[in-house]
């Protein structure tokens, strides 16, 4: 049966006919004829007022699904079968299968969606470059997620692609032109991302989050410092400072900027000595003047090792908010004292108990000149934190413990070994009169006022805001979504491998670390798909790791493949498997049982759904 549209007087109506075969009267012959099986009515009757009614009509009953009820009883939902001829001769080449990635359909829907398609290609043409700088961005931030490797090993990856990425060969030779090309444009790439994170994702830039960590590189040397005619110096970029791995070797310091959703927002890089709170000034100015809304008032977040000096004098100077948190052990008599006493804490539950006042401050800004301002201090207590603690200064509490007891034992520790012992008398000489006191029979001398102090501390966490308005739980609950920013350091230095890096100039370290932003951005961005398309999968609004950490999302997505089946079809690899499944579905990507050609593989991204 079949769908006719007739013109009857004018008047258009909607008819179901179908084909059947009769005896010619004058032939004998049996030949087909056209019967009318229902009469619908007049398309008037039906017209939904939106354009291209009749094409739309005839498109869903061929589909099965007509978008009138009156012509669901002579639809036909069995849609038949296809069979594929494939012949295969022993002894070919076609009898070994070759699976090869398909990933990068779906993160270049992610990058398509963040505007860098256009971004790039528009400034190639503007400058000229004569290479495709854009496929190269592609390779190095894909080949990340997927395998990390050297510069020239993710070139050759381009193989390993069922629709390569680069299509001249020659063009490998670029790579380095196009991380020269990378560094230079970076702060536009971040910003064209940001203004697509506010569109289509809903980016607030309300309360950015700030942390430091720094890589190592492969090397023992420095880079040498650069001395001007004008006696100024500037640093080398590559140098040696402290290492959040306790390595040995010259590093860069990397800040990263993180939005409340946990997406990053850029970078900055600063020379390996560069200390964590004299970033953020810097990190600031670079990367969120340009993004965040100068209308609306924002906070920066960060730890106590930034949270200080530069950094606040750059937040009251320029009135920003901060939320930092503050040494509780490194405090005040006053500030402990006060830690310590009870009077004024709120009892949340036997578990948790916080309090706060206001003080005054005052601060230098750059300028030299002096400001005072109210700072909100909240000091908490944790159960939770207590035991953490307990267990941490074990270790210290017992040495303090055997000191008390033994105080001629206090120069020996865990390190010293028998033989040292043997040479240490337990007698010590008075320098001034010369007499010898045996240490055995002597008191510990300790004030055992701050060690009873030091003890009443544990459990104690306190954070500082210039928000002194803020609700203290809000306070408590936005400074404890800085955990995050460890969760994605974690990320780059395990899932992407950022470190060790092989690559040696300023230029080329950062733009190194800026294509593992953008692949740790992509990697975000298809967990928040994940959890707005599967809110099941929540818990007090956050994805769990275990449900689909990056690591689990790079495994599934490497086993996203296509393999050539004969001549013209190909077929999907591992679409059953759970993991990869989950992400499929959550980008609007249905693949049936079916071999596909080329034609049809390639379709599928423009398929793919972005959830905002």
């Amino acid at each position: 049966m079949f769908l006719e549209i007739i013109n009857n007087n004018g008047t258009k109506y909607i008819r179901v006919s179908e084909t059947v075969r009769v005896t010619d009267y004058d032939s004998h012959k049996s030949v087909p004829r056209k019967k009318t099986v229902k009469n619908i009515g007049p398309v008037s009757r039906f017209d939904d007022g939106k354009p291209d009614f009749i094409a739309r009509l005839k498109a869903s009953y061929i589909a099965g699904q007509p978008i009138i009820d009156e012509l669901k009883p002579f639809v036909n939902n069995t849609v038949p079968q296809e069979i594929y001829n494939i012949r295969l001769c022993e002894g070919t080449d076609d009898c070994i299968g070759h699976p090869k990635l398909i990933a990068n359909l779906l993160f270049e829907k992610i990058l398509e969606d963040l505007g860098l398609s256009l971004l790039i290609r528009s400034y190639k043409n503007h400058y000229d470059v004569g290479f495709d700088v854009y496929g190269f961005l592609k390779l190095l931030v894909f080949g990340r997620i997927l395998n990390p490797a050297s510069k020239w090993s993710t070139v050759k990856q381009n193989e390993d692609y069922c629709i390569p990425i680069l299509k001249n060969e020659m063009q490998e030779y670029n790579i380095y032109r196009a991380l020269d090309f990378i560094y230079e444009h970076r702060r536009a790439i971040f910003n064209r991302i940001n203004t697509a994170m506010e569109k289509e994702h809903h980016r607030s830039l309300s309360r950015i989050y700030y942390d430091v960590t720094n890589f190592f590189f492969e090397t023992d040397v420095q880079d040498e410092d650069i001395s001007f005619d004008d006696g100024t110096v500037e640093s080398g970029f590559r140098k040696n400072g402290v290492s959040k791995e306790q390595r040995k070797q010259p590093l860069v310091q990397m800040g990263l900027l993180m939005d409340e959703q946990g997406v990053p927002i850029s970078i900055e890089c600063f020379s390996g000595n560069t200390l964590d709170h004299q970033t953020l000034a810097t990190a600031f100015r670079n990367s969120v003047n340009s993004v965040a809304d100068a209308d609306n008032r924002f906070i920066y977040v960060c730890d106590k090792g930034i949270g200080k000096g530069e950094s606040i004098s750059y937040a009251i100077e320029n009135g920003i908010g901060y939320l930092t948190s503050r040494t509780v052990r490194g405090a005040s008599k006053e500030e402990k004292e006060w830690i310590a006493n009870q009077d004024g804490y709120i009892i949340v539950s036997e578990n948790f108990k916080y309090k706060t006042r206001i003080v005054k401050k005052t601060t230098t800004t750059s300028s030299g000149l002096k400001l005072e301002y109210s700072e909100k201090v909240l000091t908490y207590w944790s159960r939770k934190y207590y035991e953490k603690e307990k267990i941490e200064r074990k270790k210290f509490y017992d040495f303090v413990t055997k000191y008390l007891e033994n105080p001629h034992l206090f120069r020996l520790n865990s390190t010293q070994t028998s033989v040292v012992r043997k040479y240490l008398k337990k007698n010590v000489m008075n320098r001034k009169t010369g007499e010898l006191l045996n240490l055995s029979d002597l008191s510990a001398v300790i004030n055992e006022e701050a060690l009873m102090l030091d003890y009443s501390l544990m459990g104690y966490y306190t954070l500082a805001t210039s928000e002194i308005n803020m609700d203290d739980r809000e306070i408590i609950k936005t400074y404890g979504n800085l955990v995050e920013i460890e969760e994605q350091f974690h990320i780059m230095k395990s899932t992407l491998e950022t470190r060790p890096m092989y690559v040696r100039t300023e230029e080329h370290v950062v733009a190194h670390l800026s294509i593992c932003a953008i692949a740790l951005i992509l990697i975000r961005l298809i967990q928040s798909t994940i959890k707005k398309k599967h809110p099941e999968l929540l818990k007090d609004g956050l994805l769990f790791n275990n449900v689909l950490s990056a690591d689990r999302i790079q495994a599934a997505m490497k086993k996203w493949m296509l393999e050539k089946v004969g001549d013209i079809y190909y077929r999907f690899c591992n679409i059953d498997d759970p993991d990869l499944s989950l992400i499929l579905d959550s980008f609007g990507v249905n693949i049936p049982k079916k071999c596909f050609k080329i034609g049809e593989v390639r379709q599928l991204k423009s398929k793919m759904e972005m959830s905002t």
